[in-house]
């Protein structure tokens, strides 16, 4: 929901400045298509796109409240929704005496922030990331959700303090924030490794992003005060035998889970789901409909076999009685469509699954405004296969330093693709060292071969050193759960999951991203999170009698895409050719080296699938945002913007 963009100015001439804010928004049409406006005073200028979905012939924004006797001492521009604003307006108006002229959850914002202060954030449920400006302390106030649904992008030049939902308004606003607009090498190089940019970092040195779980302060001249609120825990639980003790915890998933759904569900428009063939978005859409008996659930595939789980979500939408809708997507449409969703993303996300997301999330937009979808459950429950890892390694969590050493030299002796190798390489490597992420793109060899300037002391764990060190005594998989939430979810699954919807003016809402599902996920034991058999055991067995029993167990997919495939054929080889040879980035990149990449992969060598589609990825961010070359064809929503 929504675009935000803002100027707090050092020198009082947000008036001055306002008319080009207002230009500077448009960028950002797709957020909201519904209305503008813009807003200022002598230090502040806050522009809003609209999507409108509470309230929808009132809470304008930027929307002005106050206590009575000062109704208009705060202005407000938010991005998200807040699924408990009924309750907090009820407990607001019994407590505080709390006014309120609309009936949607913006002012609650306000007026929790007038009453609770920071604390506020703690009481939100739901996505948001959103400014208060107290015309009366001149302060600002910024924050955003706890797991980082919604993004929220500032920059601090000469000209101010700029803030908005995309980094694409603040690169229009850039002559007046005057920012430094270079390419950051070593965000750079993160995202060659982690196939995204990871939090803070954006690819220009002078934009940044607010963290997750984060507010600020903010002053005229001043640099934001940053204090995180949201502190995760995942503490060493105790595994109960019994069925009455393992019941009860399936029970309080399930209430959860429920509960939460419920309250995702609110809505003044129709709400339809995302669903797959795995157990994550079918428990999402199982519950939705017993809210909506009129669900409408969305799908997609391609056209390969192996590759579409289009007959598996049609069979669970007919299990659950809703109505079905299927996008097939081909290669020409695929690559055709490239150079406009990245310039969707801000910056490169080189997952695939955010192309068939795109396809599904446009399909879905023609026929409701908000959907429901299952991301999250697997950091919070133990979905990935990965997290299987340390069972495996136990045996060599009792060797020396030394003893390790001997183990890593060993697995470099033995050739590429023999049973083992990787086995001793990952078993020679502490916990810190080898898990960083889903994601895992580029190593030093391989980047050593085509960054021009490669630094061996940037790695990854430039960025996973601080999360760790906050799980001392953890147990290894809520370690790489802990790891996940502040990397591979905020960083790639939650980027593509705004932007893919956000572009399509589609607002996608998360339920399992609920901090009352959180407080029952961290709770539990290890052995309550996966097997030898299986992933997510503990909430399997609470989906049991909400699932379709053909999802329940099933392996996990998701929108698998044929890249490896298509890069090797006609379907993207040539014109991964073409990227190559057009591409402005040799200054950054050995191109020769990512042309020999991309024959080994077509003649079937080596897969570098991966690696050349993180590579190609950025090729397309940079001709568009840095060369100008590359001009993809965005769909213009006319609309006024009220200055």
């Amino acid at each position: 929901m929504c675009g935000l963009l803002g100027i707090l100015t050092p020198d009082r001439n947000a008036a001055v400045i306002a008319p080009q804010l207002g230009e500077a928004l448009h960028c950002m049409r797709h957020r909201g298509p519904d209305e503008a406006g813009t807003w200022h005073d002598e230090d502040l200028a806050l522009g809003f796109n609209r999507l409108s979905i509470i309230d929808i012939a009132h809470s304008h924004q930027p929307l002005r409240w106050g206590p009575e006797g000062n109704s208009e001492r705060y202005a407000l521009t938010f991005n998200g929704e807040i699924y408990n604003y009924l309750e907090l307006r009820e407990e607001l108006a019994r407590d505080h005496g709390a006014v309120f002229h609309t009936e949607g959850d913006s002012e609650t914002i306000v007026a929790a922030f007038h009453y609770w202060g920071p604390q506020a954030v703690e009481r939100l449920r739901g996505m948001f990331a959103f400014a208060v400006w107290d015309t009366e302390k001149r302060e600002l106030f910024i924050a955003r959700d706890p797991f980082g649904i919604k993004p929220f992008f500032y920059a601090e030049g000469q000209g101010g303090f700029g803030f908005g939902s995309e980094k694409k308004s603040l690169l229009e606003a850039a002559d007046l924030l005057k920012i430094d607009l270079d390419i950051d090498p070593r965000a750079t190089e993160h995202y060659l490794v982690l196939q995204y940019v990871p939090e803070p970092e954006t690819l220009h040195k002078g934009i940044r992003r607010l963290e997750s779980g984060c507010y600020a302060w903010v002053r005229p001249g001043g640099s934001p005060e940053i204090t995180r609120y949201f502190k995760p825990r995942f503490p060493v639980v105790p595994f109960k035998k019994g069925k009455d003790e393992a019941q009860k915890r399936y029970d309080e998933i399930a209430a959860a889970l429920e509960d939460s759904v419920a309250k995702h569900m609110r809505a003044d428009v129709t709400v339809g789901s995302f669903l797959s063939g795995g157990i994550d978005s079918t428990a999402i859409a199982a519950l939705a409909i017993r809210h909506n008996p009129d669900l409408i659930t969305f799908t997609t595939g391609f056209q390969r076999e192996g590759y579409s789980e289009v007959d598996v979500a049609a069979e669970s939408a007919e299990a659950i009685g809703a109505r079905h809708v299927v996008k097939v997507v081909g290669p020409e449409e695929f690559a055709n469509a490239i150079p406009e969703i990245v310039w969707y993303l801000d910056d490169p996300v080189a997952d695939p699954a955010l192309i068939p997301l795109y396809f599904v999330a446009r399909e879905a937009r023609k026929h409701v405004k908000v959907v429901l979808s299952g991301e999250g459950a697997d950091e919070l429950f133990g979905g990935y296969t990965i997290y299987r890892e340390p069972l495996s390694l136990k045996p060599f969590e009792a060797l020396t330093p030394g003893m390790r050493r001997a183990a890593a030299r060993l697995s470099d002796r033995i050739p590429e693709g023999k049973r083992g190798k990787s086995l001793l390489q990952r078993g020679s490597l502490s916990l810190e060292e080898r898990y960083y992420g889903n994601a895992r793109s580029f190593q030093d060899a391989h980047l050593r071969a085509v960054l021009r300037d490669f630094r061996p002391e940037w790695t990854h764990m430039d960025v996973t050193a601080p999360i760790y060190a906050q799980s001392e005594g953890w147990d290894p998989v809520a370690r790489m759960q802990h790891v996940d939430l502040f990397t591979w979810l905020r960083g790639d699954i939650l980027v593509k999951a705004d932007k893919m919807t956000m572009a399509n003016s589609l607002e996608l809402r998360v339920p399992f991203l609920d901090p009352e599902v959180f407080a029952v996920a961290e709770k539990l034991p290890f052995k309550q999170k996966l097997t030898r058999e299986t992933t997510k055991f503990a909430l399997r067995q609470a989906l049991e009698g909400i699932v379709p029993g053909h999802v329940l167990h099933r392996a996990k997919l998701g929108f698998p895409v044929p890249i490896r495939h298509w890069l090797r054929g006609p379907e993207l080889y040539e014109w991964s050719r073409t990227q190559i040879a057009e591409s402005g980035t040799d200054h950054i990149l050995n191109l020769g080296a990512v042309s020999q990449m991309l024959e080994e992969h077509r003649t079937g060598v080596s897969d570098h699938s991966r690696r050349l589609w993180t590579l190609i990825t950025f090729m397309v961010w940079h001709g568009i945002f840095v060369e100008n070359r590359i001009k993809p064809a965005i769909e213009d929503h006319q609309y006024p913007v009220k200055l």
